[in-house]
C-alpha cells in the first residue's frame, strides 16, 4: 500500500523542519511538500495532491483558519491543524472542527527523545486515520478530542484582565479556550498597540467568541471581548443591566492609560462580581486596583512569571499579601473557565 502524502503549512522554518521531522519518521507516511503560508500552499495543491494538509492556525496574510474555510469551500480533504492554542477542548479548536478539520494536534513544547518518539506515533496515526476516512470532518472519531457540545455556560461574573508585553502570550491562550458563551471580558494592555494587533490579528477568525476594541458604550454580555489599548483613553465599567464599556479622557494614572488600576477599581466601586487578573508584564499598574476589588469581593489572580520574564508586578503583588491564586501561565484559562461557569 502506497504511503500517505502528506503537505506541512506553517509559516515557521522550524516548525516545519520539525513536522517533516516527525512525520517521515511515521509509519505509512511520506511529506510530498511544504508551504510557508496559504498562497504558497495554494499553488502547490493541485502538483502535490497531497492525500492530508497538516495546517497552522496562526500564519501572516491569510490565517490558516481562513485558508480551512478555504480549501473545504474549494478543494475538501482531510486538515489536521497544529497549533499551540489547539489542544483538544479549546475554543479555538472546537471553531477548527466547525470549519471541517477532521483533527486538532498541539504543537510539542519540548523535544526530548520520548517525547519525539511519541509524538511521531501519535501524529502518523493520525494522518493516516485521517486518509482512510476514518476522522470525518468536525473530528467525529473517539480521539478528536475537542468536539462534542460544550460544557461550559458563563454565570455572568465579567473578567478582568490586565497584561504587559510579556503577558500577551497568556492573554491569547485564555482567549484560545474560550467558547461562543464566554464571559464578559475586557483586556487591558500596556503594551504598543501595534504589538497587541499583531498577537490577535489571526485569533480574529478562530474565536467562537466576539472580539473587538474597547467600544464606548457597548454591553459587557457573555461572548463578548473587548481588547483595550489606545493609549489616549481610559477604560471603566459603569454598573447597569447590562453593564456598559466606557471610556474616558482625562491624564495617564501613575503614568499608565489605560490604567488596569483604574479600570479594577471602577468594577469594585460598582459592585459588579468579578474575576480579575494580572498578567505578566514591568511595572505595577493594575496591583493597587486588583487589592481594591479583592477587598470588594471579587475573585482575583495572578499569573506566576517564567525565570525570564519580569516580576514588578507579581512581586508587588505578593507584597500586598492578599489571598488570590498564583498560577502559572498554562494553568490560568481553565482556572479562569472554572471559576466562571455556571453548567
Amino acid at each position: 500500500m502506497a504511503n500517505v502524502k502528506v503537505m506541512v503549512v506553517d509559516d515557521s522554518a522550524a516548525m516545519r523542519a520539525l513536522f517533516c521531522d516527525i512525520l517521515d519518521n511515521a509509519k505509512g507516511v511520506t511529506v510530498c511538500g511544504t508551504a510557508k503560508n496559504a498562497d504558497d500552499a495554494r499553488d502547490q495543491l493541485d502538483t502535490l495532491k497531497p492525500d492530508v494538509l497538516t495546517l497552522d492556525v496562526e500564519m501572516p496574510g491569510m490565517s490558516g483558519m481562513e485558508f480551512l474555510e478555504e480549501v473545504m469551500a474549494n478543494r475538501p480533504m482531510p486538515v489536521i491543524m497544529l497549533s499551540s492554542i489547539t489542544q483538544a477542548g479549546t475554543g479555538t479548536a472546537r471553531r477548527a472542527l466547525e470549519l471541517g478539520a477532521v483533527h486538532c494536534f498541539p504543537k510539542p513544547l519540548h523535544t526530548s527523545r520520548e517525547e519525539f518518539d511519541a509524538t511521531v506515533r501519535q501524529l502518523g496515526d493520525i494522518v493516516v486515520k485521517a486518509a482512510s476516512g476514518e476522522l470525518k470532518p468536525g473530528g467525529q472519531s473517539g480521539d478528536a478530542g475537542a468536539g462534542g457540545e460544550a460544557r461550559y455556560r458563563s454565570d455572568g461574573r465579567i473578567v478582568v484582565l490586565a497584561c504587559g508585553a510579556a503577558g500577551i502570550e497568556s492573554a491569547r491562550q485564555v482567549l484560545a479556550a474560550y467558547d461562543a458563551g464566554c464571559p464578559p471580558t475586557i483586556v487591558v494592555f500596556d503594551a504598543e498597540p501595534a504589538a497587541v494587533e499583531n498577537a490577535v490579528r489571526a485569533m480574529r477568525h478562530s474565536l467562537p467568541c466576539q472580539l473587538g476594541d474597547a467600544v464606548d458604550g457597548v454591553s459587557l454580555e457573555p461572548g463578548k471581548v473587548w481588547l483595550a489599548h489606545d493609549p489616549t483613553r481610559h477604560v471603566i465599567v459603569e454598573a447597569g443591566e447590562p453593564p456598559r464599556l466606557r471610556l474616558v479622557e482625562r491624564d495617564p494614572v501613575n503614568g499608565c492609560r489605560p490604567s488596569a488600576d483604574l479600570l479594577f477599581g471602577s468594577i469594585a466601586r460598582a459592585g459588579l462580581p468579578a474575576l480579575g487578573g494580572l498578567l505578566t508584564g514591568s511595572g505595577t499598574d493594575g496591583v493597587r486596583g486588583l487589592a481594591i476589588l479583592a477587598d470588594a469581593g471579587g475573585k482575583v489572580f495572578v499569573q506566576r512569571p517564567a525565570d525570564y520574564a519580569p516580576r514588578d508586578r507579581y512581586d508587588a503583588v505578593r507584597a500586598q499579601g492578599m489571598e488570590l491564586a498564583d498560577l502559572r501561565q498554562e494553568a490560568i484559562p481553565e482556572w479562569i473557565l472554572g471559576a466562571t461557569n455556571a453548567a
